[in-house]
């Protein structure tokens, strides 16, 4: 399971470094916490920390899910996916709010293709177990 760990730790090291981001842009801009509106790229890159969180919250445990019981190298491959997303998600929303949609597609369809096939490993070594 390294390599799902190897993933897992890049992942939140790219949030903490979107982290950093909003920091930076919070002195840029003169956004005083705990304020969080106040110039638009600075709303724009705290919504991006935000949303990044909430894909988090689905992407860890389906990356494991699947790692567990589909392959963990496709799995962490399947979870590059999703960080290279984040990146373009990242880029494009800070950018301009319309260009969010491609980063957003791709790092979608590896968190459902890692819960989806998580699932479904799960269910097949279910009822291969109460087969037997």
């Amino acid at each position: 399971m390294p390599y799902l760990a190897i993933v897992t730790a890049l992942a939140l090291l790219e949030y903490m470094g979107i982290g950093f981001l909003v920091g930076s842009a919070r002195g840029k801009y003169g956004i005083k916490a705990p304020a969080t509106s106040g110039h638009p790229v600075f709303e724009r890159t705290f919504r991006v920390h935000q949303n990044t969180l909430e894909q988090l919250i689905i992407f860890v445990p389906s990356l494991w899910l699947f790692g567990t019981y589909v392959s963990a190298v496709w799995g962490a491959l399947i979870g590059l996916v999703f960080i290279v997303g984040r990146v373009v998600y990242v880029r494009g929303y800070v950018a301009d709010p319309e260009k969010r949609g491609p980063g957003f597609g791709i790092g979608f369809l590896a968190n459902l293709v890692l819960l989806v096939g998580g699932l479904i490993g799960a269910l097949m070594v279910l009822l291969s177990a109460s087969a037997a």
